[in-house]
């Protein structure tokens, strides 16, 4: 919500100065995002008449102007604007003046003329504006007085940032109100006067939607000027608040919507068939709205149509066909009260969103109807004349506001401070809410603009915003403080982000909304949970895995040009058909640089067996092994999945080919996922004594096919169960002359040792033995 301070201070005007203001507004819940200038600082600029203009002798777009600056003597000015012209009246800087920009006006002489000042244009003050030359001020603007003080330019711009349960202060009025229950102000609430009909027109009003629309009001208002010109005042206010002014009867529905927010529609009386009425759509019916968007209505959209056809989107936009148009004469004022659940989410079906729409999904006040009839009725007929008739109002049963109950003792308990009955009171006056007290409970009625007040808390929340935040004391805590203690056998998911953080990773957090395509590309699920209501269309469904978010985390940081990129992520995951259906997962990603860039080595490509360590670094200390797979996301052959226990616990390998070049990213990353409920449980550690006695080593050269790996190798080692036996390692692979065609020659180095004895050869002849039985029935023997 933006506005104009000085048309705040209207309705409100309490003794602080604007940095003051909002921060009273933020403390208090109402958070002011934005506090601008309404203009730049500028001085000696005033307003001006130019009195005669004439071709400058030595320059063909130049003129020399008279001008009358309030003074006794008119000053010569060189102007080269094209829309300079005797009689107008513009801004005009004098000799001295300071302007945006740090450009300071002097005396000066243009091509052998003497000038004595600037006339300005909009983009010269700081006030860009779509005027080709000066900007041109009205007729009776006072010559002599200083623009900044015409114009009002020492405003400032609120801009709100407001929670949605707060739609009472989408308004001029709500905000006042605000203001006013905070500091003690007087509230000055514009006089709204019911105008006397002047004729006796009237469109019928019908309501057919239910609990939709339980109030509709509306009133003809013949031989209106459509062609009468906005005042000035309401242009400016409407242009602080962020709005255009389009045309008076628009600027005036848009003026109420602001002012009091109530969002209103103005059509076009002559073009109606019959009455009026509230309605939900027939499936596939058309209109076309004032945006020239042509919608195929749904049967649970609601509309106000005529007897013919639809004439709006209620509460999101009217319809073209009966739009106030250059020529209207008569029209019909409307003023209403939609559901919020009708309205929520309907704007973002249709593909955008209105001032209307934001206000009636969270709910307006459906007391203020008719009283804002009235108040654009009144500036209706001050603007554009016209004859009102009278209003049609129908009514069915509108929302229930029950009473809350509130405990005295409840506040001292929550806010931690003792306040009376009548301390409490005395605040929920300040906010006009009609209480009464029996015993330690206060009982309150929520009025029609505060849809947020529905529970105790609620009140409770209002007590601390009106006491005020800053002046709740804190207390020490005087619990007694215990050391909670730690299962030996789980490790917190912050260690994990830790071991990936120390080994050169950054945390990324993505949407678990993701685009449909990712899951069928990455994770071959052709079936994914979809949303009935998605934020936007390439978030449309919910992920089952975290490699889509990586990767676009990946090309994020490529726009960038960044040369090396380690992400990772501990999120949930969505499944439709698992057991269960929303494990954390955590995964990660590295592109890139091996290392960072530095003169003592060379550049290397991170491949698959950096991240296989770091892997084992999350999986340490327990050891993992890794069998090739196929997986849809990832290259054929270089991929695995990871195993504790036999049991599969992720996934690992580098992105497939096609994928790199379906998503532009040159060169393939190498991507891991794996389960965080395996991660976090871990063995219980256990103590082991350290042996005095020297490792014994025996390596052993086995020839073995091309197709056997070295993993499944070690797990026929590690079945032997030896004892003895603590290590068996490869270091070495050799492929070429004296190995056969289509065999390769692994070295296994050996490790074997007594914690008690030292070995005797014929113990570890015996562990030689079983470990070249255990290769031979895998299919590898002893290289000789």
């Amino acid at each position: 919500m933006k506005f104009s301070e000085q048309w705040l201070r209207s309705w409100v005007n309490p003794a602080l100065n604007s940095e003051q203001l909002a921060h009273l507004l933020t403390m208090a819940g109402l958070e002011v995002e934005e506090n601008d200038p309404a203009a730049p600082e500028f001085t000696q600029v005033f307003v001006a008449e130019v009195l005669s203009v004439t071709k400058h002798e030595n320059a063909d777009k130049l003129n020399v102007c008279s001008v009358n600056v309030g003074e006794a003597e008119p000053l010569q000015i060189v102007c080269g604007a094209p829309n300079v012209v005797p009689g107008i009246r513009v801004p005009c800087a004098r000799v001295g003046a300071a302007l945006p920009g740090d450009f300071s006006i002097k005396k000066a002489k243009v091509r052998g003329v003497e000038s004595f000042g600037m006339l300005c244009s909009g983009d010269e003050l700081g006030m860009p504006s779509d005027v080709d030359g000066l900007m041109i001020l009205p007729g009776d603007a006072p010559v002599g007085m200083p623009i900044r003080e015409y114009l009002q330019l020492d405003d400032r711009l609120l801009t709100l940032k407001l929670t949605p349960n707060r739609t009472d202060c989408l308004s001029i009025k709500g905000i006042a109100r605000e203001v006013a229950a905070l500091t003690g102000a007087v509230l000055h609430p514009v006089e709204i006067k019911a105008a006397v009909p002047a004729c006796d027109d009237v469109i019928a009003v019908a309501l057919n939607a239910g609990a939709a629309c339980p109030r509709y009001a509306g009133r003809v208002i013949k031989n209106v000027n459509q062609a009468a010109v906005t005042p000035d005042w309401m242009k400016q206010r409407l242009e602080r608040s962020g709005l255009r002014s389009i045309s008076a009867i628009v600027d005036v529905t848009n003026y109420v919507l602001l002012e009091l927010g109530q969002p209103m529609h103005a059509f076009d009386a002559d073009k109606l068939q019959g009455g009026i009425q509230a309605r939900f759509a027939q499936q596939g019916e058309k209109i076309t709205l004032l945006n020239e968007k042509e919608l195929t209505l749904d049967a649970d959209m609601l509309v106000i149509a005529d007897a013919a056809q639809p004439l709006a989107l209620a509460g999101i936009m009217g319809g073209l066909a009966s739009s106030v148009v250059t020529g209207t004469r008569n029209i019909f004022l409307e003023s209403a009260f939609f559901a919020p659940s009708t309205i929520a989410g309907r704007s973002r079906r249709v593909g955008f969103s209105s001032d209307s729409s934001h206000r009636f999904e969270r709910g307006i006040d459906f007391a203020n109807v008719v009283n804002a009839l009235e108040r654009a009725t009144q500036l209706i007929l001050d603007i554009c004349g016209g004859e009102a008739g009278p209003v049609t109002e129908a009514q069915a049963d509108l929302p229930a506001r029950p009473a809350v109950a509130l405990r005295v003792s409840r506040v001292a308990k929550v806010l931690g401070i003792q306040l009376s009955a009548d301390e409490i009171l005395a605040l929920l006056a300040r906010l006009a809410l009609p209480t009464s007290l029996a015993g330690d409970v206060i009982t309150v009625m929520p009025p029609s603009f505060r849809f947020d007040i529905e529970i105790e808390e609620d009140l409770i929340e209002e007590i601390a915003r009106l006491f005020g935040y800053d002046n709740i004391p804190v207390a020490p805590s005087v619990s007694r403080q215990v050391m909670l203690p730690q299962r030996g056998d789980r490790r917190e998911k912050a260690a994990l982000k830790s071991i990936l953080v120390a080994r050169d990773y950054f945390e990324a957090i993505s949407y678990a909304f993701v685009e449909e395509k990712w899951e069928v590309d990455f994770l071959g699920n052709t079936s994914p949970i979809k949303l009935l209501n998605p934020i936007a269309s390439q978030m449309s469904v919910m992920r089952s895995g975290l490699f889509g978010g990586l990767i676009s985390a990946l090309q994020g940081n490529q726009k960038r040009k960044q040369e090396r990129v380690r992400l990772f992520e501990l999120a949930r995951v969505f499944n439709s058909t698992a057991a269960d259906a929303q494990p954390e997962k955590i995964a990660g990603l590295a592109w890139g640089c091996r290392s960072a860039e530095q003169w003592g080595e060379a550049k290397q490509h991170v491949d698959f067996y950096d991240v296989k360590a770091d892997v084992e670094a999350l999986l340490a200390p327990r050891k993992a092994d890794f069998r090739r797979v196929d997986h849809p996301a990832l290259h054929p052959g270089r991929a695995a999945e990871i195993l504790l226990n036999g049991i599969v616990v992720g996934v690992i390998g580098e992105l497939h080919p096609k994928w790199v070049q379906s998503y532009d990213l040159g060169t393939a990353p190498v991507l891991f996922e794996l389960d965080v409920e395996e991660l976090v449980s871990v063995e219980k550690l256990t103590a082991k004594p350290v042996s005095k006695l020297q490792v014994v080593r025996r390596d052993l050269a086995l020839l073995a096919n091309e197709s056997l790996s070295v993993a499944t190798l070690q797990a026929a080692f590690a079945k032997l169960e030896n004892p003895l036996l603590i290590a068996s390692e490869v270091f070495d692979v050799y492929r070429g002359k004296g190995v056969p065609e289509g065999k390769k020659s692994l070295a296994f180095k050996m490790l074997m040792q007594d914690t008690h004895k030292t070995l005797t050869d014929e113990e570890v002849d015996a562990v030689v033995a079983d470990i070249i039985r255990a290769a031979e029935a895998n299919g590898a023997t002893l290289r000789v």
